[in-house]
């Protein structure tokens, strides 16, 4: 898979991230299907390939598709907090990739999480509950702060709380590797065409969500 394809999946990885983020705060209601993969990609510390962070290139599916259509400018008062959320997600990756310290904290208790997670019977939740409180002591120490906007009633719940800390915390190691990839925001700008393309083929090959 070429450099860029590989870009594309982990800026999906982002992006679907951002996606259940918004629909969770709204509705309160996930595609599991979705979810589990980038809940999951938190737990990939020596993946074979990018693709394999997600289980496959059909984990970011979802992603993909939104991907295509905030390149192409399609839904954009639609999509408005998704693609927000995107940016915020790669500025906080910025600030935590360069703090050494809590890049380690936040592996070594990413790791203790797992080990934990494999004697939960129906784990999703419990696992997200100890990773929102990972997300709670490390990146919102920062100075910025991801605004989740949405459902009060939705936002309010405990359990969807955890669920959005997550999902914040899985889009922002997507866009660590993404940066690790090669991907950096100018590119975005600079070749989107090409982005959208592979978007779009990648979206294409896996059918409608």
């Amino acid at each position: 898979m070429s450099d860029l394809k590989n870009q594309v999946l982990a800026l999906a990885g982002v992006v679907q991230a951002a996606r259940l983020v918004d629909q969770i705060s709204r509705t309160g209601s996930y595609p599991e299907e979705f979810l589990t993969p980038s809940i999951n990609s938190l737990f990939q510390f020596d993946a074979d390939s990018t693709a394999a962070v997600y289980g496959g290139v059909p984990g970011v599916k979802l992603g993909l598709a939104n991907l295509a259509s905030m390149l192409a400018n399609k839904d954009q008062t639609e999509a408005r907090e998704m693609v927000r959320y995107v940016f915020g997600m790669l500025h906080l990756e910025r600030k935590f990739s360069t703090n050494h310290e809590m890049v380690a904290v936040v592996h070594s208790r990413l790791e203790h999480t797992h080990f934990k997670s494999e004697y939960f019977a129906n784990h999703v939740q419990e696992v997200c509950h100890s990773i929102s409180g990972i997300y709670q002591d490390t990146i919102s120490t920062f100075q910025f702060r991801i605004k989740v906007s949405g459902s009060m009633q939705q936002l309010q719940n405990p359990a969807n709380a955890d669920l959005i800390r997550a999902l914040l915390l899985a889009g922002i190691r997507s866009a660590y590797l993404w940066r690790q990839l090669g991907g950096r925001r100018w590119k975005l700008l600079m070749q989107r065409r090409k982005l959208l393309e592979l978007a779009q083929s990648l979206s294409r090959e896996l059918g409608s969500v």
